[in-house]
C-alpha cells in the first residue's frame, strides 16, 4: 500500500460561523489504482495527483464542508463515486443540494484497493456519521482523533461523549503501533494518544 498526501486551504464553515482550515487529503492504493480520502478544496490539485489512475471510489470520512467541497469536482474529473456515511447526508446536502453521494459508508464494510484492505468504522461524535479507516497497521481518521486529543464538538450534530465512546471503544483497542494519519495537522500513533483519554475527559474537548 502507498499514501499520499496532499495539504489544501480553505473554509470551513457551520452554525453561522467560517475558519481557514488546512485540511489532509489522503491518496491509497497503488500505481494503478487509488482511492481519495476526503476530496477537500481543490478538485484541480487532488485530479493531478491522481494521474490516470483508477479511482474506485472517493471516500468522506464525514460530511463537513472542508471534507467534502471539492468532492463532486473530483468525483466529475475522475470518474469515481462518492461514499459517504447515511447519517451525514443533511451536513452533505448543505453543501451540495442537488447532488446525492453514491454510495454508503457502513460500519464493518471493507474497501479493498491496490492490494489493500481498509475497514470502516463508523466512530460518531464529531458528527453523527463520521466513519475512520483502518488497515495495514495504518487508521485515516478524518476529524475523530488528532494528535493531543478527540475532534471538535459543541456544534451542530456532534457530542462530546460520543466521541469520546467512539475513540475509547473503536481506536484505543487497536495495536498502540499503530500510525493515525488525521483530517488536519500532524499524524501520531494510538499508543501515544492512548495515555491521554483520562485527560481529556477531564477537561471536557
Amino acid at each position: 500500500m502507498t499514501v499520499e498526501h496532499l495539504k489544501t486551504d480553505g473554509e470551513f464553515t457551520l452554525d453561522g460561523q467560517s475558519f481557514h482550515v488546512t485540511n489532509n487529503v489522503w491518496l491509497v492504493g497503488d500505481d494503478d489504482e487509488v482511492i481519495v480520502i476526503d476530496a477537500a478544496h481543490h478538485a484541480a490539485r487532488i485530479s493531478e495527483a491522481v494521474g490516470g489512475r483508477r479511482v474506485p471510489m472517493i471516500v468522506c470520512t464525514h460530511g463537513h464542508n472542508d471534507h467534502i467541497n471539492a468532492a463532486v469536482d473530483v468525483a466529475d474529473l475522475v470518474g469515481a463515486p462518492i461514499a459517504l456515511h447515511p447519517n451525514d447526508r443533511m451536513l452533505w446536502y448543505a453543501v451540495h443540494p442537488h447532488r446525492a453521494p453514491d454510495l454508503d459508508l457502513a460500519d464493518g464494510q471493507v474497501i479493498s484497493v491496490g492490494g489493500t484492505h481498509l475497514t470502516v468504522l463508523h466512530t460518531p461524535g464529531h458528527s453523527p456519521g463520521s466513519v475512520c479507516l483502518h488497515g495495514d497497521g495504518i487508521l485515516f481518521s478524518g476529524d475523530t482523533l488528532f494528535q493531543g486529543g478527540p475532534g471538535a464538538t459543541g456544534r451542530s450534530y456532534s457530542d462530546f461523549d460520543t466521541i469520546i465512546a467512539s475513540i475509547r471503544d473503536r481506536l484505543l483497542t487497536l495495536p498502540q503501533d499503530t500510525v493515525v494519519h488525521t483530517g488536519h495537522g500532524d499524524r501520531t500513533t494510538i499508543g501515544e494518544e492512548s495515555g491521554s483519554l483520562p485527560e481529556w475527559i477531564e477537561r471536557g474537548h
